[in-house]
């Protein structure tokens, strides 16, 4: 068996946080599962492998080492919680003052011919003034949605 490069020593508080995290189902079910596996992980304690924990509480031995090396490098707390992302899944489309140029455009009248604005209408206009390439409605509607 190898030897372990992070190794888990909580403290009797970090210990006590835990049990009442899983004994009280604080948090979302992942803070519950991590601290289940950093009670299972401490030398001090159980100590067990990561194949018993991942075993045990149905998830992959990845995770283990993940949590364990979190804990580690990034400290306690930081381990029972979520990872931030360090980006949005999709890029923002718009920036403020291309978002503002929308605005402005929605609050002035509607074009010749018609009553109000649309959303395809508005993301059409919004592509023929040159303010972005290219844009959905549905761009556009969470745009002004976001602005209330």
């Amino acid at each position: 068996m190898p030897q372990k490069k992070y190794i888990v020593r909580l403290t009797p508080d970090e210990r006590e946080v835990c049990r009442e995290t899983i004994r009280k189902l604080n948090g979302s079910s992942e803070r519950v599962r991590r601290a289940q596996i950093l009670l299972k992980a401490d030398a001090d304690g159980p100590g067990w492998t990561d194949q018993q924990i991942a075993d045990a509480f149905s998830c992959r031995t990845n995770t283990v080492e993940n949590v364990r090396q979190r804990c580690v490098l990034e400290g306690f707390e930081r381990a029972l919680e979520r990872k931030p992302r360090a980006s949005p899944p999709v890029p923002k489309l718009l920036d403020g003052e291309q978002e503002a140029q929308v605005i402005a455009l929605r609050t002035g009248p509607p074009p010749e011919g018609y009553a109000n604005w649309s959303l395809r209408l508005l993301a059409r206009r919004v592509v023929e003034l040159a303010i972005v390439e290219s844009i959905s409605h549905e761009t556009v509607r969470r745009t002004l949605k976001k602005t209330g």
